[in-house]
């Protein structure tokens, strides 16, 4: 019981800090894109990746955390896999409106449900497929405007949904198929990300902004929030890892939906961005679907926990019994074996 509140408040603290450093860095990027006029997000997605395995190597030299030596072929090809999911969002964000690029991220939750059953044999049940739907809904009304379609856009769309799915499920399976924690795997294959990012990022910025970032003009100010966003970056690529590695890809993304909603609610707040009554009743729509998803998922959970204590002390009473057994035997033995030497 005590491993199992242990467990159970580690996913707490990995979702609350997942929540809080990307709700934290969506600020600080929109400052720094949207006010201080600097748009390269692929070059500053590698400048964050970067950032987290430097400090995860100093962590691992001061022997916050063991490294662990992970298969390089795999390792490889999992960074690279994320690294080019990230350039392919970022490109599809270029060539779709915000509207289809929101739709984007809607179908990566339908589209891990898919693979996870096809490939995973994971079972989801009626009430869990209500409650996704419910929040992905709330998300629509919310947060999709406009959806104008072309073919380049839909194609870049289509393949950035497939590399983000595959690599969130393949973030949990490694973890759990090779006993590592989301620190040494994020250890592991940052410095694969990084380097795709490193290479393609500049050229993908210069493609969508028509600008180059090695001429961009560094303001103190601008280097300021860059050195803030690349902190942040570290809390928010170890809380991926980790809440994915603790729950699921579906869990993390339907976190990531309550970030939209919580991004929505501070633009608003804090930013003035314009809100409408469609914005707030998407997101109560939302919100429910996500509190419909925890109560149905808490369940399922203790269903399953409910066989196995159950097995538990099956096996406890039967060594009780067996235990109590043997005193009886010895004792009728010995009965016999002085009502022997009676006679």
């Amino acid at each position: 019981m005590g491993e199992m509140s242990s467990f159970q408040l580690g996913v707490v603290g990995a979702l609350f800090l997942s929540v809080a450093s990307s709700v934290s860095i969506v600020i600080c990027n929109k400052a720094l894109m949207s006010n201080l006029g600097f748009p390269f997000a692929t070059t500053l997605t590698s400048w964050h990746l970067m950032v987290t395995f430097c400090t995860l190597h100093t962590a691992q030299r001061l022997n916050f955390f063991e490294s662990k030596s992970i298969d390089t072929k795999t390792v490889m090809l999992f960074g690279i896999l994320n690294g080019v999911s990230i350039g392919l969002l970022n490109l599809s964000l270029g060539f779709n409106s915000i509207g289809f690029y929101q739709m984007t991220k809607l179908a990566i939750i339908p589209f891990t449900v898919l693979l996870e059953t096809l490939f995973l044999n994971k079972q989801f049940s009626r009430k869990i497929k209500f409650a996704l739907f419910l929040l992905l809904v709330g998300v629509g009304i919310a947060s999709v405007t406009d959806l104008q379609l072309n073919l380049v856009g839909t194609i870049l769309s289509l393949l950035a949904i497939v590399t983000t799915c595959v690599g969130q499920i393949l973030t949990n399976t490694i973890q759990k198929r090779l006993n590592v924690s989301s620190t040494q795997l994020l250890y592991q294959s940052a410095p694969f990300q990084a380097a795709i990012l490193f290479v393609s990022g500049p050229l993908v910025d210069q493609f969508l902004t028509k600008q180059n970032v090695f001429a961009f003009k560094y303001s103190p100010l601008v280097l300021g929030f860059i050195v803030l966003s690349c902190l942040i970056a570290v809390s928010v690529n170890f809380s991926t890892f980790l809440v994915i590695g603790k729950t699921s890809p579906v869990t993390y993304q339907v976190l990531g939906h309550l970030k939209t909603c919580l991004i929505l609610g501070f633009g608003y707040t804090l930013l003035h961005d314009p809100f409408t009554e469609r914005n707030i009743i998407g997101i109560l729509i939302a919100i429910c679907g996500m509190g419909l998803y925890s109560f149905f998922c808490t369940q399922e959970s203790k269903k399953k926990q409910s066989p196995d204590l159950s097995l538990v002390s099956q096996i406890k009473e039967k060594d009780a019994t067996q235990l109590l057994g043997h005193p009886d035997k010895e004792s009728h033995e010995a009965k016999k074996s002085t009502k022997d030497s009676v006679v």
